[in-house]
């Protein structure tokens, strides 16, 4: 077999005939002439078979129109056969030499960078030599490989057979060296394929590998008796001298040392006649059977004789079991005492950390008797509350008997209710211009007390106080005032008329109708009655329908008082008020109408049972939405909103009826919460820190926190807040998150 890149003389090597100089002969045409000086043509005979392999099919190349011969594999022998080709008996050299011709002129080449005739097929000389011999005596293997005489005075004729195979390897190559290209880079894949076969199968070969992979390809299962086994192999490896091809030569050599390891025995082939053989071999197979017999009897009683031992071993190792198993139980009791010990001291510890939990519990049962102090303070205020309201009743029933007079005094009536809203709305913009000055005045106070606690240079203003007081007096006189004056409608009209104004035709009724009902609500002893008297089913039907911005905000207000209440909040979500308040918010320009949007949404956030439903009527997102204004009002009204819900998720995960990451992480709002975590207006940054440390309460939030930068705010939190509890709950939550602790010792921050 001749094996090597293309174009480095394998067929020359094989396949020159040497028709003007004998010294150019190739070596099939020298082993035919070796064998036809070997033979005697009375005795045997010399038969020859030329195909090629290509593209995976197998081809007479003595007979072109037989381009299809089947592999046939002796299941026994493994011998394989061609029953399919051309099988030509040779007589003489020059006979064969025409064969030799004839075949190669039907062989496919072409023309490639690197050889202007490159086979493309795999060319296979097959040899056949058959020769008779007679007055030989058989000889018989036996299984152990000693040789023993059948029959000495036996002397059939035998026939032996030889098959001296020569294979010429199309070469193999690179793409890129020889240029292939279209049909002949598809012949260059299939050489390349089944030479990578032969190189598997010449490793499994080498390697004593259990397997060999000879059905990977046709040549490999042609050549499945010529390599290996009863064989006798030669490799021809051929190589290119230029340096470039130095891949390829290291390649093509390491080919040829795996083919080296591989081991053969030759073994001769020969045929005879079993049934010349039959009487003497039926003699020797009685005599076989009797020492058969003989050495039956033997092997039983050494049989016996070693069950015996094996019995008598079993037993011993039995009790050496025995005695391991003993000691083994004796070790396994000792290391479990020892962990009874580790277990006691571990509760030992345990005891002592309970106690100074006790010591907590202890704290925080004081602070408990000091929140029941100050409910029994709101529960005396609310009874007066509720005297005031009696009050209020009795009142309402001393108008309701002046109500006959009702038609008469409607237009003195509607009179003062104008100039009610005139003065109200001239109120108001008091109320606004104050409540600016007052959050200008918070900022700058809030500025110089953090100016002071960093140990800066800074000095409290000398008039800010006095500012601060001149201003809340005349915001507390005009609400005061304002109040008084709802009061005193409330008290003449009554809830029901106030309440069917908000369906009349003119605009500027229902505007003051519904300022009305929003002053009333801001009172909680009026809330329950606006309630049951229809009020807040007409403020949500007054916010879908009415495009004026100033009724939005103000329904908007109205219904964000009434959602301080728990009942009213169910309420308002079953009658589909975070939808209605979502399209108000998208549609609204002014920064009050936002803040008042968001203010109602906040206080729904804070209630536990709504918020999956909150979350899918898209709350959350609408909150998000309105970050854009950037008012000032509405970021702190959004942050409070966030803050409530994030506290009800920490609230659900610690009683474990909630699971996954937090619903405001999943809708987006922790790049936003991150941002403004340190936010200089104090509102907006102290609701952002508790919706922080609310967050990374839950250890499922965690990664997602460490990836949008939340970590380093929750330190920040933790050192820096101006308020001491919301300094611990983040120190707290930081010491008992694994996740943040370990990427603090990642980033090797000692904390």
């Amino acid at each position: 077999m001749a094996y090597g890149q293309t174009g480095t003389g394998k067929t020359y090597t094989l396949g020159r005939l040497g028709e003007e100089d004998t010294a150019d002969r190739g070596i099939i045409v020298r082993a035919m002439e070796d064998i036809l000086a070997g033979v005697s043509l009375e005795s045997d005979s010399v038969s020859v078979s030329y195909l090629q392999l290509y593209m995976e099919s197998l081809q007479d190349l003595l007979d072109p129109t037989n381009d299809n011969i089947s592999i046939v594999e002796d299941p026994k022998s493994g011998d394989v056969s061609l029953p399919g080709a051309t099988l030509v008996e040779i007589r003489d050299q020059q006979s064969f030499l025409e064969l030799l011709q004839l075949g190669e002129a039907h062989r496919y080449a072409a023309n490639t960078r690197l050889n202007t005739e490159s086979s493309r097929s795999h060319a296979l000389l097959m040899v056949h030599v058959k020769r008779s011999v007679k007055g030989r005596e058989l000889a018989h293997s036996s299984q152990n490989g000693n040789s023993t005489n059948i029959a000495k005075s036996l002397r059939p004729t035998l026939v032996r057979k030889g098959k001296l195979v020569v294979v010429d390897l199309a070469g193999s190559e690179r793409i890129d060296k020889s240029g292939s290209e279209g049909h002949t880079l598809e012949e260059a894949k299939s050489i390349n394929l089944s030479l990578i076969a032969l190189g598997k199968c010449i490793n499994a070969l080498a390697e004593n590998s259990a397997h060999v992979p000879v059905r990977d390809s046709k040549l490999t299962r042609l050549l499945r008796d010529s390599f290996g086994g009863t064989a006798r192999t030669s490799l021809v490896i051929t190589i290119g001298p230029s340096p470039r091809h130095r891949g390829e030569t290291t390649s093509t050599i390491m080919f040829g040392q795996r083919a080296m390891k591989v081991e053969n025995m030759l073994k001769l082939k020969e045929e005879f006649d079993y049934k010349s053989l039959a009487r003497k071999l039926d003699i020797q197979l009685d005599k076989l059977i009797m020492e058969h017999e003989r050495k039956q009897k033997a092997f039983e009683e050494e049989i016996e004789r070693i069950t015996t031992d094996t019995q008598n071993q079993i037993s011993e190792a039995e009790r050496n079991y025995a005695d391991a198993m003993e000691k083994e139980r004796l070790k396994y009791q000792k290391d479990y005492m020892e962990s009874i010990k580790k277990l006691e001291e571990k509760w030992m510890m345990n005891q002592h950390k309970l106690g100074e939990r006790k010591d907590q519990m202890a704290s925080t049962a004081q602070e408990v008797a000091e929140l029941k102090k100050l409910l029994s303070k709101e529960t005396s205020l609310r009874k007066a509350a509720e005297e005031e309201i009696n009050n209020l009743k009795s009142q309402l029933a001393q108008l309701k008997m002046s109500e006959a007079s009702a038609n008469s005094e409607s237009l003195k009536l509607r009179k003062m209710l104008e100039d009610e809203a005139y003065r109200k709305e001239k109120l108001e913009g008091e109320i606004s211009m104050l409540q600016t000055q007052l959050l200008q005045l918070s900022f700058e106070a809030d500025e110089t007390r953090r100016r002071l606690d960093r140990g800066g240079p800074g000095k409290v203003p000398g008039d800010l106080d006095s500012l601060i007081s001149q201003v809340r007096p005349q915001v507390n006189d005009s609400v005061n005032e304002e109040k008084a004056s709802i009061a005193n409608l409330f008290e003449q009209v009554g809830l029901q008329k106030i309440l069917s104004l908000l369906e009349a035709e003119d605009a500027d009724v229902r505007i003051h109708a519904v300022k009305v009902v929003a002053n009333l609500a801001a009172e909680e002893s009026n809330q329950q009655k606006i309630v049951e008297a229809g009020g807040l089913t007409s403020l949500l039907l007054l916010l879908g329908s009415s495009e004026d911005e100033t009724i939005h905000r103000v329904a908007a207000g109205a219904i964000a008082n009434l959602a301080m209440n728990e009942t009213n909040q169910e309420l308002i979500m079953s009658e589909g008020g975070i939808r209605l308040l979502s399209i108000t918010a998208a549609n609204a320009e002014d920064p009050q109408t936002l803040r008042m949007v968001a203010g109602a949404i906040a206080n729904l956030c804070g209630n536990d049972k709504l918020q999956n439903k909150l979350r899918g009527e898209g709350g959350i997102k609408a909150l998000l939405g309105m970050v854009k204004c950037g008012h000032p009002g509405v970021l702190a009204q959004v942050a409070r909103g966030i803050a409530n819900f994030a506290k009800c998720e920490s609230r659900a995960s610690a009683q474990g009826s909630k699971t996954g990451r937090s619903l405001l992480i999943e809708d987006g709002a922790l790049p936003w919460i991150v941002q403004n975590a340190n936010n200089d207006a104090s509102p907006i940054r102290r609701h952002i820190e508790l919706a922080v440390c609310h967050l990374a309460q839950h250890e499922v939030n965690a990664r997602d926190m460490i990836t949008g930068g939340a970590l380093w705010e929750l330190v920040r939190i933790s050192q820096d807040c101006s308020r001491e509890d919301i300094r611990t709950l983040a120190h707290r939550t930081l010491t008992s998150s694994p996740t943040f602790l370990a990427e603090l010792r990642r980033l090797r921050i000692d904390y």
